[in-house]
């Protein structure tokens, strides 16, 4: 039996996930930030037994080592790693360039870089070389974003932060696959999360749902979908890729 790290499990496209790869038979290890208690929730919804919870700041490098030593402790092995957890784009992060002081860009450009880039760099990383000391096949999915290709005015560190975790995703996928380890993205667009509710039913909630000619955006569930899709033993072969999952609100070349 397989297990999984799924990193910012408490709610979410983490939840989903979490809940997706134990449906599927592995054993999950359920990361959390401080929302122990939701992180718990998390765990009562997996199916199976044998999941455990590790919690901690994902920035610090060393709390990453323990996570990562936690999880295989508690599940026996790591073979899948989500790297999901991530600092999103909102009133307490944002920092649009001709509106924040000096103090708050800097404060708030490191910080969305470290747990959304250095943070999965790191973990992608522990989970790969415990995967070669065992010789061990195993894959790992970052979660990024639509907004590395559109851009994102109000937090331009988290489009470049989510642009250098795919680039990171497809180096790694390079280097890692004589390993027989894959590694892919998917690129979310606008998700109906939790965190995302009070936006899509204020205001601006008809605009976001007119950006997808669907008339609706994303839910948890479908990038969880196409998450258990890229994390299957079938899927080797789309190692590299970074999958689109924008309902078509934003097109590339």
């Amino acid at each position: 039996m397989r297990g999984a790290l799924v990193t910012g499990a408490s709610r979410g496209i983490g939840r989903a996930a979490a809940i997706a790869l134990s449906g599927r038979g592995e054993r999950v290890a359920v990361h959390y930030g401080r929302a122990r208690e939701e992180a718990e929730r998390t765990l009562s919804l997996l199916h199976g037994e044998g999941h455990v919870l590790v919690g901690g700041d994902l920035s610090d490098p060393e709390a990453a080592r323990r996570i990562v030593e936690e999880a295989e402790a508690g599940l026996g092995q790591v073979n899948v790693l989500v790297n999901n957890a991530g600092i999103a784009p909102g009133p307490a992060t944002d920092h649009r360039v001709d509106e924040v002081d000096y103090a708050t860009w800097q404060q708030r450009v490191a910080r969305m870089l470290a747990v959304d880039l250095t943070a999965p760099a790191n973990l992608s990383y522990l989970v790969a070389r415990s995967l070669i000391a065992r010789d061990a096949p195993g894959v790992i999915v970052n979660v990024g974003s639509r907004g590395a290709f559109r851009g994102e005015p109000g937090a331009p560190a988290y489009a470049a932060a989510k642009a250098g975790l795919h680039a990171l995703g497809q180096s790694m996928a390079v280097a890692l696959a004589p390993h027989g380890i894959a590694v892919a993205s998917v690129a979310p667009g606008f998700v109906a999360t939790e965190r995302q509710q009070e936006k899509l039913t204020g205001a601006d909630g008809d605009a976001l749902r007119a950006q997808s000619p669907f008339g609706r955006v994303g839910t948890a569930e479908e990038i969880a979908d196409a998450i258990l899709y890229l994390t299957s033993p079938g899927a080797q072969w789309a190692s590299g890729t970074i999958l689109d999952l924008n309902g078509a609100s934003h097109l590339r070349s």
